[in-house]
């Protein structure tokens, strides 16, 4: 992701997100956090999702995922998870960690089949309707690469 993808992000952030990060927040994260790692997915060149982790020490903390409303059923969101857990461990982490929804099912469907497993809940975390969040980990695989494919650009 680059500085001049936020735009677009901030349009999948709105379709996604009762509570979407703002521009700045995504600047920030690009310019200011060194921990911050951000990836985009694009059709045609234009961005149509997006996925972010922050990295500390061999721990990846998934900050956020989405894809545009319109390419939504098509597996992308799956990509991108698949494709930030190769990075994560192409640069050393060993373990990865995310929070989803208690009523979000089809995340935690997702994430299950990644090799994600419930540990705890973090009571009225999200602060739109004080759901509860569930926490989420996994190991990343010692041959990362072999156990999710190679990474690639896309040809959507």
């Amino acid at each position: 992701m680059t500085l001049e993808d936020i735009p677009d992000v901030m349009v999948i952030e709105h379709e996604s997100f009762t509570l979407p990060w703002t521009e700045n927040a995504f600047h920030s994260e690009m310019t200011q956090n060194h921990f911050a790692k951000y990836i985009i997915m694009e059709k045609d060149g234009v961005p149509i999702g997006y996925a972010g982790m922050w990295t500390v020490v061999d721990e990846a903390h998934v900050t956020n995922i989405a894809v545009r409303a319109a390419y939504r059923g098509q597996h992308l969101g799956e990509r991108l998870m698949r494709e930030i857990m190769l990075l994560a461990g192409r640069i050393g982490m060993t373990k990865m960690t995310l929070e989803a929804r208690v009523s979000n099912t089809v995340a935690q469907s997702l994430y299950g089949k990644l090799g994600f497993r419930p540990v705890g809940l973090r009571k009225g975390y999200y602060s739109d309707n004080q759901e509860d969040a569930l926490i989420m980990w996994c190991d990343l695989p010692d041959d990362i690469v072999a156990h999710y494919g190679e990474g690639s650009e896309w040809d959507l």
